[in-house]
């Protein structure tokens, strides 16, 4: 049982992971808005192309987006709705909790810079 569980608390925070890069967490959260191209996602996230692409990559390997072929574009959207419902709970949780995890001193957020963005 126990081992069961440290496999399934492992898996979680693989889980949790693929929304732990902030360059993956902007994708997701532009995908809340609908199905984008690449060049949509490169657009509203400030990401470069190749940056874009990889992390794409990384959350159809993951199972946290979809892509479907339209003619020679390739169209990501969230894979399950309740991707969009965790990323809304997390809006919420953080709105309560938001003074704590502005002062925490274990974690620092990210930068501009660290999100691929200069704008």
């Amino acid at each position: 049982m126990l081992i069961a569980n440290a496999q399934s608390l492992a898996l979680k925070a693989k889980l949790f992971r693929g929304f732990s890069d902030p360059s993956r967490l902007t994708i997701l959260e532009t995908l809340r808005g609908g199905p984008h191209t690449v060049s949509e996602v490169v657009d509203a996230t400030g990401l470069s192309q190749s940056n874009a692409s990889n992390h794409l990559a990384c959350l159809l390997d993951c199972g946290l987006v979809t892509r479907e072929q339209r003619g020679r574009f390739a169209v990501y959207a969230l894979s399950d709705p309740r991707v969009d419902l965790l990323l809304a709970s997390a809006d919420e949780l953080l709105a309560d909790v938001a003074r704590g995890v502005y002062e925490c001193t274990r974690y620092t957020a990210p930068t501009l810079h660290a999100l691929g963005q200069t704008k």
